[in-house]
C-alpha cells in the first residue's frame, strides 16, 4: 500500500531538515492522492524540477514507490513556474514542495528514474 502525498511530503521535510537542509510546502494538494513535485535548489541558483516518473519505471516488485523524473532544469525560475503552472492546470491537486539540500541527500530523499 502506497503511503498519502501529507505524510510522503511531511516525510520529506522533515529528513531535509534533520540533514541540515531546507524544506518547505509551496502549495498542498490533495492529500491522499495528489501528485508530488520538487523543486531543488542550489546554493548556487539553479533549480531542477522534478515530477512523477511514468509509470513504465516502476518496479513490478514495488510497484507502491514513489519515483521521479527530472522535468526541467536551469536558472530561470520563471520558467520552472510555468512549467507548475502547466501541471496544475493538468491536475489541480499537485503538491510542490522545495528543497535546498546537498546532492548526495537529495538522491536519497527523490528516488530517480531516467525515462
Amino acid at each position: 500500500m502506497r503511503v498519502t502525498s501529507e505524510l510522503w511530503v511531511s516525510a520529506l521535510v522533515r529528513r531535509a531538515f534533520g540533514a541540515g537542509g531546507f524544506a518547505a510546502v509551496e502549495r498542498r494538494g490533495a492529500a491522499e492522492a495528489g501528485a508530488v513535485f520538487v523543486v531543488a535548489r542550489s546554493r548556487l541558483g539553479e533549480l531542477r524540477l522534478f515530477g512523477p516518473a511514468p509509470q513504465t519505471s516502476y518496479d513490478e516488485a514495488r510497484p507502491s514507490d514513489r519515483l521521479f523524473t527530472e522535468l526541467a532544469s536551469g536558472t530561470d525560475a520563471e520558467a520552472i513556474s510555468a512549467r507548475i503552472a502547466r501541471e496544475a492546470r493538468f491536475d489541480p491537486d499537485l503538491w510542490l514542495v522545495e528543497v535546498e539540500v546537498g546532492e548526495a541527500l537529495l538522491a536519497e530523499l527523490v528516488p530517480l528514474r531516467t525515462p
